[in-house]
Order: structure tokens, then sequence, then C-alpha cells
């Protein structure tokens, strides 16, 4: 009842589960019933077994529904046979006049369970398997009702009494003053939590305009019980105004003071709680920062005051903590949460194996303190942690805990700059110790990957299967995989990366979009079971599921259950979505700018609702890096303004990187070296001081301090940062950001007007690219390699001219505006160059070059080589006596020189 707490404790009988079990009668009547079948067709049937399914998942509330409530609900489930089924009811209660009935019912109930030793069973005949939902619901119930007293019946009785009264109109006059009596004393009751209750939910709508979780009850629960209480004859009336007035409409007879109480105190069951708590944190981890911390810190701690046995809200102030960058808080949190709970409560990421201790789960706790700290930038000790969590997990055999703590181990190792763990993992995991001494970085993540890769296909947990196949696409990517074995007759000779294996690796992740379904979680799935249908009451019934041609008026509800109970968890939606991202940066690597596109588009198409927010701001990110390559700054500035209003611009997010790498772009090509230089200081300023954190910002802020010396033609400090930087990307084993630190090189030497030494900096890079099939980034170092031997004298024009050419097909098929427009005017320059080429013969084929370069180039508003474009065409016009065109080019000539010696600052007002 909604005014009467049940007692906590062992299984008891309520008047509550009475009505089920008077409900379960009609479902499968006993062969002694004699009842008729009041359903017109199976589906009806059906229907009624599911909603008896979710009411037996609903009845460890702390607060159970009243007979009206169930009445009404009856209302909306029964569709036709709904006065059958309330009489009954209704009949059978006022049938039950004394202990000695309630004793003989509980008998008849055994008749509806069946038995493999049961005799002949009539045809007609249904009962009930002992074993299911609903059987060990009914036996539950025999079993309590058995093992109470006498004075337990009685009271259990009048409890009934109570129960039954209490939604009668009118009451029987012998018994006005005790029914009077007990009637005043629950009112007052519940006018104190009604006034209570709906104090704080008008205060709260007042301030956010939604209703929280309130005793037990967030709106994202109680929001399911919508329209619960409205009949079908009162929505055929098309009473709108009510039922948008209060968020629990009413009956007919109800008062507003009523629904309120309703509202704030339909209680869940533990299994939604949890349930609901599992949203909050996924809410968390997907939306991270973008969230407001104190708000959501705010609304824990009240819940934690609400429910201190929840321990679970722990956890949830820890991820909060986390996403907000708090360490103190998060570990503060972490830490009380395996105190209070051992890690046995709501806690699903590690699902203990078979035969594993359930006194405490150390190596769990183990598991998210070295996550914690490789997340806060602390990758030697969150080494040392994970080391612990695998030395725990093997002496425990928890092997399900030692498959992600090696996936968490690999992540790592590959994500923070790490020189050598020699001292750390070396003593704990036995594969890795036998050849720790002579072991790289690199060869030790592919072992422990491989191996976190096999555990978890032997213990079926297909997301951390997916997971590790797209880390090992990654790792596919990044890295040659050098053999164990360096020499002898069964050495490997193939030193490259190989696009087929990280193909296969990205399409074996995807395939958990068909086999999640092995891996379920019994919480999830119980919480949703049980508040699924009372969801779906809420829909309108003249939703057909087919069109009204077809004439039928089936309604949708039952698809619409089926469809909540098969849909895709969001972590399998978020690892799917993830395996798009990676095959983007495959194509991007791999120099295919079309399909890199496709795929990011795909993900923001498919995924970007279920993402989280750091995926879905690397989708925005490489969109708009997309536009500024392809369509120039003022469509990629556009971009990033609609991606600021939709993502928190904070302290390392992707967008602000964004940003800062744009307008530092673009001041170079606008020659605005003053703001370059603080964009690029601003951008390492976000780095981490700590030695192999924020590997990738630091090199990218690095590579782009050297291109803006090498722009303000101080050539001797950009070649002491760029050295500086490849021995940085040596020591922490970073081989493509090598290839990119080469081709810098040879491009400072170019510059410099020393050819010669730039010549083994191209060729190194270009090794590189062919090596890790960097398809895009070999045709850029072979246009700087072709420049460098024009630079050597006008006799190499030819070959450097071949060199292009052979180039030509992926540069001008995927590169960007900048790369196009340097292929242009070196072509015309080869020409030009060689004593062989007249241009009084064949002046359109440079004209045609400078021409295309020239119309790139004022998207990017790239005054250099604009510039030069037009003093090569305006040569090639004064050679041909054009003279007017003459002019015109010389004229633009003057007008980018005059931009390029007086910039103004215009990059932050485009921003």
């Amino acid at each position: 009842m909604a005014g009467l707490t049940r007692t906590a404790g062992a299984y008891s009988v309520t008047p509550h589960k009475i009505s089920v079990c008077i409900l379960l009668q009609l479902y499968a009547p006993s062969a002694q019933m004699s009842l008729p079948f009041p359903f017109a067709s199976v589906s009806q049937h059906n229907r009624l077994g599911l909603y008896l399914l979710s009411l037996t998942k609903s009845c460890d509330d702390i607060f159970e529904p009243k007979l009206e409530d169930l009445v009404n609900q009856l209302r909306e489930v029964g569709e036709d046979m709904d006065a059958w089924l309330i009489d009954h009811l209704t009949n059978r209660f006022s049938s039950l006049t004394s202990p000695d009935d309630l004793l003989n019912f509980f008998t008849d109930m055994r008749g509806i369970l069946g038995s493999l030793d049961s005799g002949a069973v009539q045809d007609d005949q249904i009962i009930l398997d002992p074993s299911s939902n609903l059987g060990m619901f009914v036996r539950r119930c025999i079993l309590a009702f058995n093992l109470l007293s006498f004075e337990g019946v009685c009271h259990l009785f009048s409890s009934l009494e109570v129960y039954c009264h209490s939604s009668s109109a009118q009451y029987d006059a012998s018994n006005d003053n005790l029914e009077s009596l007990i009637q005043h004393d629950q009112m007052d009751m519940e006018k104190y939590i009604m006034d209570k209750a709906t104090e704080e939910i008008e205060l709260h709508k007042n301030a956010s305009g939604s209703v929280p979780f309130h005793l037990h009850t967030p709106k994202a629960l109680f929001k399911v019980t919508e329209g619960l209480l409205v009949t079908r004859k009162e929505k055929s009336r098309g009473n709108t105004k009510k039922t948008e007035a209060t968020p629990l409409a009413c009956s007919s007879s109800s008062t507003v003071d009523d629904t309120l109480v309703d509202e704030s105190l339909f209680l869940r069951t533990n299994y939604q709680i949890q349930g609901f708590l599992m949203e909050q944190a996924n809410a968390i981890e997907t939306h991270g920062s973008s969230l407001s911390s104190s708000s959501i810190e705010s609304f824990l701690q009240k819940l934690q005051n609400l429910a201190p046995e929840l321990h679970r809200v722990h956890f949830l102030r820890y991820l909060n903590k986390l996403h907000s960058d708090d360490y103190f808080a998060a570990l503060e949190n972490l830490l009380r949460y395996f105190d209070y709970s051992a890690g046995t409560e709501g806690f699903d990421l590690v699902p203990p194996s078979t035969g594993c201790s359930m006194n405490g789960r150390y190596e769990v706790a183990l598991l998210c303190l070295g996550m914690m700290h490789f997340r806060f930038g602390h990758p030697n000790l969150a080494l040392e942690v994970l080391t612990e969590a695998v030395r725990v997990s093997q002496q425990i055999s928890n092997d399900t805990c030692l498959a992600y703590t090696l996936a968490a181990m690999s992540n790592l190792l590959s994500e923070m700059g790490i020189a050598s763990t020699t001292n750390v993992l070396g003593s704990s995991y036995s594969p890795v110790t036998s050849t720790a001494s002579s072991l790289s970085v690199q060869q030790r993540v592919y072992i422990l990957l491989k191996e976190s890769l096999r555990r978890a296909d032997s213990l079926k947990l297909r997301r951390l299967v997916a997971s590790n196949h797209l880390a090992m696409a990654k790792f596919e990517l990044m890295h040659v995989q050098r053999p164990l074995l360096s020499f002898g007759p069964k050495a490997s000779i193939r030193h490259k990366t190989c696009p087929v294996s990280v193909c296969k690796e990205i399409r074996l992740g995807a395939h958990l979009i068909s086999d999640f379904s092995a891996e379920s979680s019994t919480m999830t799935v119980d919480g949703s079971l049980s508040s699924v249908w009372l969801k779906d009451l809420q829909k309108p019934w003249s939703q057909p599921v087919f069109s009204q041609e077809s004439g039928s008026r089936k309604s949708s509800t039952f698809f619409q259950f089926c469809d909540h109970s098969v849909s895709i968890p969001g972590s399998v939606s978020q690892i799917i979505g993830a395996s798009y991202l990676l095959r983007a940066t495959s194509w991007e690597l791999y120099g295919s700018a079309p399909m890199a596109r496709m795929s990011t588009l795909v993900y923001a198409t498919l995924f970007g609702d279920t993402s989280s927010s750091s995926d879905a701001e690397l989708a925005y990110l490489k969109l708009i890096q997309h536009l500024a390559l392809y369509k120039g700054y003022k469509d990629a500035f556009a971009a990033l303004k609609i991606a600021e209003e939709k993502f928190l611009t904070l302290s390392k997010s992707k967008i602000l990187l964004l940003k800062l790498q744009l307008l530092h772009e673009h001041a170079l090509h606008r020659g605005n070296l003053k703001l370059a230089q603080r964009m690029c200081n601003e951008l390492g300023g976000l780095a981490s001081t700590t030695m192999g954190v924020d590997m990738e910002l630091k090199v990218e802020a690095s590579l782009r301090e050297a291109r803006t010396l090498l722009a303000a033609k101080q050539y001797s400090q950009a070649a002491n940062v760029a050295h500086s930087l490849f021995c940085t990307c040596h020591k922490f084993n970073l081989q493509i950001e090598k290839a990119s630190v080469l081709l810098l090189l040879a491009e400072i030497h170019k510059k410099s007007g020393n050819a010669v030494l730039g010549l083994p900096y191209a060729l190194a890079s270009i090794s590189f690219c062919q090596s890790f099939n960097l398809d895009l980034l070999k045709a850029s170092a072979t246009l700087t390699l072709a420049e460098l031997w024009l630079g050597l004298g006008s006799n190499h024009a030819k070959r450097a001219l071949d060199l292009l050419h052979g180039a030509f097909p992926m540069i001008l098929g995927h590169g960007g505006l900048e790369l196009r427009a340097r292929a242009y005017i070196f072509e015309a320059n080869c020409y030009l160059s060689n004593p062989c080429f007249s241009v009084s013969t064949d002046s359109d084929t440079v004209l045609d070059s400078l021409r295309q370069a020239s119309d790139e180039l004022q998207h990017l508003e790239y005054h250099e080589l604009a510039a030069e474009a037009l003093y090569l065409m305006a040569m090639v016009y004064d050679k041909l006596g054009r003279f007017e065109e003459r002019e015109e080019a010389a004229t633009l000539f003057k007008k980018h020189i005059t931009a390029l010696e007086n910039p103004q600052d215009e990059e932050l007002n485009m921003a």
C-alpha cells in the first residue's frame, strides 16, 4: 500500500502479493477451478502474462501500490476483458472472510504449479513452470504463508481488510469506528509525506524545470508511470489539460493531492534503483566534463543522505570528480566505495570469476586506482598499481579481472610515453618475465594485448574482446612488428605495417554488434523487464503496428516491449562507433581523405547520440580539419563556432586544441608571426610537465614552434628544436611522428639554402612513410625531395619533374589546398628552370598550373605562396608580351607582399 511500508528482512506475504496471486490463478487456472477462458486470442493471454511478470519483478518495493492503483492498471492491460478481470479480483477478495479462507486460498495456489511427477494434464490446462519467474514467485508466497504463525495469519487478514476497504467509496456501518480510526492514522502520515514531497518537487521544478531523484524515485524512473492511471475512457474523451497539468495523471475519482502522493511515493525495486544509477554513471562517462559537476555532486549528496545503503553513489561521485579533474576528491570517493562495499555492490565492469572469493575485491580496487592514475597523468604510479592488480588477480584466480588489467596496461603503455618498464613488469606476469630483459616497450604491449585478447575470448567477455581488437588495430597501425627472433633462418624480413591486418582487426571489433547478447548483465535485464511494461502503458493505444489501410488495430505495446528488451546497450554502441573513428584515423594516415571523411560522417550520423563526449569531439575535430585542408579557413572557423556551442572548451579539450591549431596555421599563412608564436606558447602550456604525459600534445607544440621559427627565418633555432623533438620521439618510440620531424628538417635545410644537407632527411622520411604505408605523407616528402633536387641546380630539373609527376596522382587526388598549390607552383618552376622548355610554344602548361595554385591559395590566404605564384605568372606574361595581364598579376603580387609584411590580427575575429 502506498502509505504502509513492508518489513525488511525475510520475504513476507502482503495484500498486494495476494492480489497478484489471484491474477495468476486467472492466468493459469488449476484443474479444480471451473473458470471460463475469457481471452479472445493468444496475444491477449501473453499480454496478461507479461504484465504479471512485471508485477512480480516490482514486488520488492518498500511501498506497495493500493488496490485502486492495481485496478486502474488492469484497465490498461485488460483491453476488452478488463471488466472480467476486475470483477473476478474483487469477488475473490470478498470471498476471503476469515483466516481459514486464506489457508484454503494458498492451498489452491499449489494447483497452478506443474511438476514432473504430476498426473495427466488436461489439454486446455495451463500450468506454471516451478522454476520460472512466475512459478518462483508463487512458491515464495506459499512458503512465506506456511511460515506464518496463527497471529501472523490474523494480522495478514486484518491488513487485507484494510487493503480492500481503503479503495472503496463506502464503508460498512458496523465497522465505521474502527476503519475511520485506521484511515485517520494513515491519512495523517500520508498528508505529512505528501506535503514534504510537494514542497521539494515544486522547489526543484521552479529552479530547474525538472523533477529530481526524490525518495529513491528519480524522474527517469517514475516517468515510466506517466499516464499509468488514465483509463482508456478518459483518453478517448481527449482530456489533455489534466494530463499536462500533472506528471502522473489520475483517474476521475482521484484528487490532485492523491496524485502527488502517488507520484512521490511510487518507489522502485533494488534492480531499478541500480539500473538508474547505472544510467547516471553512463551519462557522466558519456558527457564527461560537459556536465555541471556541482549540480551532479549536489544531486548525489542528497541521494546519499536519503539512501546511505546505496554504496554505488560513492562510485558515481568518484566518476564525477574524475571527469572534473579533481584528483583528491576522486581518490577519496573511490576509496570510500571499496571500503564500504568491498567492490561487491553494483559494480559491473569486472564481474567475479567462478570460484573467486567474494569477501572483497581488492584486485578490482587496484584496477580502478590504476586507471584513475592513468587518467590524471601519473604513468609510473599507474603501472605499479596495475602490476600489483595482475599479481593479486593471479593469486586468487580472477581471470576476468586479469584480462581487464592486462588490457589497461597495454593501453597505458600505448598512450603514455614510458621509455622502460623492466623494473615494473618483470616481477608479476609470467609471459613477460621470461624475456623481460630483452623486450622493448612495443613488444611488451603486443604480448599484453594478445594475452588479454585470449583470456577475454575464453571468458566470453565480448565487450573486452571488441576493445582489444580495436587496440590491436591501433597497434598494427602505429607500429612495425619486429620479431622476437631478429636473426636466423626463421627471422622475418617484413618491416612494414600491414593495412590488411588493421582492417581485419577493426572488422572483428565491429562484430560485437552481433555478439554482445552472449554477455548480459542480470541487473540490467531484470531492471528493464520490471519497468518497460509500466513505461509502455503511457503510450497511446491508437498507434497501429500496420498502416491504416490494412485495417489492423493491434497495439504496438508488445512490439515496443520486445524492442526495449533487445535494444543495443550504450557501451556496445560506443565501441562500434569507436571502430568507425579508428577507421577514419587509419584512412587519414594512409592518405585517403574521402574515405576518412566518409567514416567520420557515418560515425556522426549513426552513433552521435550514443557516443561519449570525447569521441564526439574527435569526430567534430576530424570534420573541421577536413574543412580547413580542403575548403579553407572561413568554412572551418564557421564549423568551429558550432562545435564550441556544442562542447565546453575546457582545458585540454579537443575543440580548444583544434582552435589553437587553426589560429596558428592561419597566422603563419598570413605572416602574423607574433600571433603564431603566442598560439604556439598557449598550445605548449596546456601540456603536462610530467615526463611521458601528453606526448601527442608536446610533439604538436614542438612541431609548430619549429615551423614558426622557420617562417621567421631563424634556421638554426628551428633545426635545434626539430633535432630535440626527433630525439624525444625516438626515446618514446613515436615512429609516425619521426617521419614528420624528418620531413620538417628537410624543409629547414631547403629554405636555408643547404639542399645537400636536406636530401638525407627527405630520403629518411620517405623510408619511414614506406614502412608505415603513409601514402599522403610520402607524396609530400617526395615533393620536398624534388624541390631539394631542383635546389642543386637547373640541370636536375628533369629528375625533379619526374619525382613530382610520380607523386601527382596522390597529391591531386587526396592532398589539401596547400599541398596541391605547392605541387602546381613547383611544376611551373621545373618547366621554367628547364633549358629545353620554351615558354612561347607551351605557355599554357605553366599558366594553367599557376592559375590553379593561385585560386586554391585564395581560400587559405597564404600570402607567401600566392605571391610566388603571381610572380611567376607575371614573368611568363612578360615573356609573352601580354603586358596588361602582367600588370594585373604584378598588382596582386604587390598586394600579397604588403599583407605579408603588415599582418593584421584578424584571426581572433574569424574564430
